[in-house]
């Protein structure tokens, strides 16, 4: 007979693995390995817990002090004369005199240039002489047509005489004044251009005078901060040899330049010793208009979920919101911040990590912390 094939022993092992593995999984004992409960029993934990709540994010926060806070606006610019005026000759003709030289001081009406007058004097002198010759005439024709020994067709032609007398001496007058140049203001004689002796034509610019009192601070502003400035404001000059004076705005253009779109204005400076010259550079400091604003540092500024510039705050019920700012200055200490709710509390820590709508539990910032963020407000 023959004998039947031998099983291999690794084999038979397999299938009794096989077959426990098989009726282990048809008991469904291993879904609860490690917390088995007993067939008919509840666990009372999956019956009376709820899912752990997620904790709430802690946040620090501060209510800023609300300043009323004038932007400061630097501008640079340079002096000029507060009036400048290049002489011309009137007429042609030989200098003759040059009573004046570079640095003069004048006074209005001055003797600046007088021309050779050749025969205008004579010719003054004599149309004064017709001049007083014709009143003589008028004098006595008056009297006769009183006494009706002239016709008054005559003593008309004795008017007319006189009237004629003397517009030829305001000519000879006028003709001798435009010989003489004067100062049309009182200053400074900058420039002298001419010698004496030399031939001038009609025209030809002889003298520069400056007005150097006051003096200008001369400069441009921008489209925005030419709405937050008014005529008469006071302003800080400071020169380029570190001298600091003060004035007041007195001129703002309301045309732009077309190349660079901003506006001429002019700080008025006074100069009574004229110590301060033209074409100095300066920088012109001036305040703009006062705005209700608080001092934060730069960390606190953040962005939205729509990309706007502000802050997140926690309103009274500890839910995050944010508010759009205008960012007032930018000063060494901190920014400077308008728009903010005077009684906002500020996330001053903490902010990148919530978003608006989120629950955070709030903390007071210590006092270090509120005189960092506030400043020194009373030095402001």
């Amino acid at each position: 007979m023959i004998g039947m094939p031998k099983i291999p022993f690794h084999r038979l092992a397999a299938f009794v693995v096989l077959a426990v593995a098989a009726a282990w999984v048809v008991t469904g004992q291993f879904s609860s390995v490690g917390s088995a409960v007993a067939v008919g029993e509840e666990d009372p934990a999956a019956s009376t817990s709820e899912p752990p709540a997620t904790p709430l994010r802690t946040v620090a926060v501060v209510a800023p002090q609300h300043i009323d806070h004038a932007r400061t606006i630097r501008i640079s610019g340079v002096t000029e004369a507060n009036k400048r005026s290049s002489l011309a000759a009137r007429s042609g003709g030989i200098i003759d005199t040059i009573p004046v030289s570079e640095g003069s001081l004048v006074k209005k009406g001055d003797l600046i240039l007088a021309l050779d007058a050749e025969e205008r004097p004579a010719a003054v002198a004599m149309a004064e002489a017709l001049v007083a010759q014709r009143e003589s005439e008028y004098d006595a024709a008056q009297k006769l047509l009183k006494s009706g020994n002239m016709a008054k067709l005559q003593g008309e032609s004795a008017r007319a005489a006189l009237t004629a007398a003397r517009s030829q001496l305001e000519t000879a007058k006028a003709e001798l004044a435009r010989s003489e140049i004067r100062a049309p203001f009182d200053g400074i004689v900058d420039q002298v251009d001419v010698e004496e002796g030399s031939a001038i034509q009609q025209g030809a610019e002889v003298a520069t005078i400056l007005s150097l009192d006051p003096v200008l601070a001369v400069g441009e502003v921008s489209e925005q901060d030419l709405s937050q400035l008014e005529p008469g404001a006071s302003a800080e000059v400071r020169l380029v040899n570190g001298q600091r004076v003060s004035g007041a705005l007195r001129y703002l253009s309301r045309d732009a330049s077309p190349q660079t779109r901003t506006f001429r204005i002019e700080v008025a400076v006074p100069n009574p010793d004229r110590a301060i010259p033209a074409g100095m550079t300066a920088e012109i400091v001036l305040q703009a208009e006062k705005v209700r604003a608080v001092k934060l540092p730069r960390s606190v500024v953040t962005l939205s979920e729509r990309g706007e510039l502000g802050i997140r705050i926690a309103t009274p019920d500890d839910t995050v919101n944010f508010i759009p700012i205008d960012i007032v200055e930018d000063t060494p200490e901190a920014l400077v911040l308008a728009g903010i709710p005077e009684d906002a509390r500020i996330i001053v820590s903490g902010q990148e990590l919530v978003s608006e709508g989120d629950k955070v539990a709030t903390v007071e910032a210590n006092e270090s912390v509120i005189r960092r963020l506030v400043g020194d407000v009373a030095a402001r």
